[in-house]
């Protein structure tokens, strides 16, 4: 138990105690004034009773308080579970939304790696032809100048021209 529950628990037994020790005191008839009129009646009882009235009422308005207490917990955790499920949607969300943007730019990037990839290819395809026709002519030429020396030693050498050097 809490302290405070204690000490209440503690006074009201003390309360007890104290009327029931003074009993005989307490119910001993006495000459009360009621403003209007004069009563006999144990003053005691009567201040006993007010005292009980005040207590229960006491008691009353902390069951009160308490259930107002407890409804509004109860309110606050509802909502509190409602703002925790929009969050948890929320967050859903834009983690959905990340998704479908992280697909659209990885399609995107593979898409520009396609497009880039055929590019240089095709670069690669044009400059093998280009190369292919530049060793074609290169071999065409050297064939013809090989073919011109070929006929100048054989024109040469019906002449009479020695390819040795004439210190040979």
């Amino acid at each position: 138990m809490k302290a405070p529950t204690i000490l209440l628990l503690a006074v009201l037994a003390l309360i007890v105690v104290f009327a029931a020790v003074n009993w005989g005191v307490i119910m001993a008839p006495t000459t009360v004034s009621m403003l209007v009129t004069d009563v006999q009646a144990p003053l005691g009882l009567i201040l006993l009773s007010i005292t009980l009235l005040i207590t229960a009422l006491f008691l009353i308005f902390v069951v009160y308080l308490q259930t107002g207490v407890l409804l509004d917990a109860r309110r606050h955790s509802r909502e509190l579970q409602a703002q925790r499920e929009l969050a948890d949607k929320a967050e859903a969300s834009r983690f959905t939304d990340l998704r479908g943007y992280l697909d659209t730019e990885l399609r995107r990037i593979g898409d520009q790696i396609s497009e880039s990839r055929t590019v240089v290819t095709s670069r690669l395809d044009q400059m093998e032809r280009e190369l292919r026709t530049t060793v074609d002519q290169a071999g065409n030429t050297l064939a013809a100048y090989i073919g011109e020396l070929e006929d100048r030693l054989e024109t040469g050498a019906g002449k009479g021209i020695s390819l040795h050097s004439p210190n040979g």
